[in-house]
C-alpha cells in the first residue's frame, strides 16, 4: 500500500442535516485516524461561515465527512471546486445525480443496471388514492440512511387511502419516490478508487433484528447483523460486485461509494434490484465501507488514507490536464 506524505487535512462533518450526528461520528472517526499517522488535522463543524473558515484553515486537502444536504448534494463540492481546493469523494455533477433517486435510474437502467420501476408523486395525492399496488415503498427522492421510508401494506397501519394526519414522510416531504415493495434480502456493497481504478470490496447482509433495515437499524449498536460475506450463491454475488463497480463508473463516483441492493431469492438472478448508490458512505464505528475494507485486509486507517490519497490524485491529474488544456 502506497505511503500517503503527511497532509494537512480539514476533517468536513456536522452541518444541519438530518444525518448531522451520523456525520460527526463519522468526521471525529477520521480526523482520530489521521492524526494517529501523524498528520495535521482541522476538525470543522460546517456552518454557514463554512467557506471562511476552511480558507483560514488553508488545508491540503478537504476530507468531505458530512452527510446528506448541503454536503452530499453538489453543494459543498461546487463551494471547493470555486476554492480550488482538493477534497474526498465525488465531484459536483455525480454528486448532484446520486442524491436523486430518479437521477439515478436514468444514469444506469439504460446501461443494464436493474432497479426497481416506480415513479415520484406528490405527498398530497397519497391522501386520494395509492400510487402504486400494494405492497410498495415510499421514500424522499434526495435523502439518505433511509431517512423518511414507509412500506404501505395491506395488513399494515396505513388505511386506503393514507389519512393525511398519519405519521409518514408525506409529512416532511412535497414529493415522493413510490416503488414497488421487493420482499427478501438487504444486500449492500462498497467500492474504493485506487491507482488502478474501482474495485468492489465484498456483500455484506443486513439482518434487522426488528422492522426494516431505515435510519435507527443503521445507526443504533446491536439492533443489525452484519453477515459480512454474505452467505449468497456465487453468481448473486458477483452481480452485486459487478453492478456496484458499474454504477461506480457510470456515475462518476471516486474515493469510495457503497451501492445498496434488495434481492427476492426466489428469482434468483431476476429478483436483484439497486436501490441506491451512496457517494458518501458512513465512516462510523457501525459503517459498512470499513467494515468490509477490514475484510479485505485494510485497516481503518489504511482506508481513510487511501481516500485521501485518491483525491489528491485526482486534483493533481486535473490540474495538469488544465495546464495542458490552457
Amino acid at each position: 500500500m502506497t505511503t500517503l506524505a503527511k497532509q494537512h487535512v480539514c476533517v468536513l462533518m456536522g452541518g444541519w442535516a438530518n444525518e448531522r450526528e451520523v456525520s460527526l461520528m463519522s468526521g471525529n472517526g477520521v480526523a482520530d485516524a489521521l492524526e494517529e499517522r501523524g498528520h495535521r488535522v482541522t476538525r470543522l463543524d460546517m456552518g454557514r461561515d463554512v467557506a471562511a473558515r476552511i480558507a483560514e484553515a488553508s488545508p491540503d486537502v478537504v476530507f468531505n465527512a458530512l452527510h446528506g444536504v448541503p454536503g452530499e448534494d453538489g453543494t459543498v463540492q461546487g463551494m471547493l471546486d470555486l476554492m480550488g481546493i482538493p477534497y474526498t469523494h465525488s465531484g459536483l455533477a455525480t454528486s448532484v445525480i446520486a442524491i436523486d433517486k430518479e437521477l439515478t435510474k436514468q444514469a444506469l437502467v439504460p446501461h443494464g443496471v436493474p432497479m426497481p420501476g416506480g415513479r415520484v408523486v406528490k405527498s398530497a395525492d397519497l391522501h386520494d388514492s395509492d400510487p402504486l399496488p400494494r405492497p410498495y415503498v415510499l421514500k424522499p427522492v434526495n435523502e439518505g440512511s433511509s431517512v423518511g421510508v414507509a412500506i404501505v401494506t395491506d395488513d399494515g397501519r396505513y388505511p386506503d387511502p393514507i389519512p393525511s394526519d398519519a405519521e409518514g414522510p408525506w409529512q416532511q416531504f412535497e414529493t415522493l419516490l413510490a416503488e414497488p415493495f421487493i420482499r427478501g434480502r438487504e444486500l449492500t456493497t462498497a467500492v474504493i478508487d485506487g491507482p488502478d481504478g474501482p474495485r468492489a470490496l465484498a456483500v455484506t447482509e443486513l439482518k434487522p433484528k426488528a422492522g426494516f433495515y431505515d435510519f435507527a437499524a443503521k445507526y443504533t449498536d446491536g439492533m443489525t447483523e452484519h453477515v459480512c460475506p454474505a452467505q449468497l450463491p456465487d453468481e448473486i454475488t458477483a452481480l452485486c460486485l459487478q453492478y456496484a463497480t458499474q454504477a461506480h463508473r457510470l456515475l462518476g463516483c471516486r474515493g469510495t461509494s457503497r451501492t445498496d441492493f434488495r434481492w427476492d431469492d426466489e428469482q434468483g438472478e431476476d429478483g436483484l434490484f439497486v436501490l441506491e448508490t451512496n457517494t458518501q458512505p458512513g465512516m462510523t464505528p457501525l459503517s459498512l465501507v470499513p467494515e468490509q475494507a477490514l475484510l479485505c485486509g485494510m485497516s481503518y486507517a489504511d482506508l481513510v488514507e487511501a481516500i485521501v490519497a485518491e483525491a489528491l490524485r485526482f486534483h493533481s491529474a486535473r490540474d495538469g490536464e488544465g495546464r495542458r488544456d490552457g
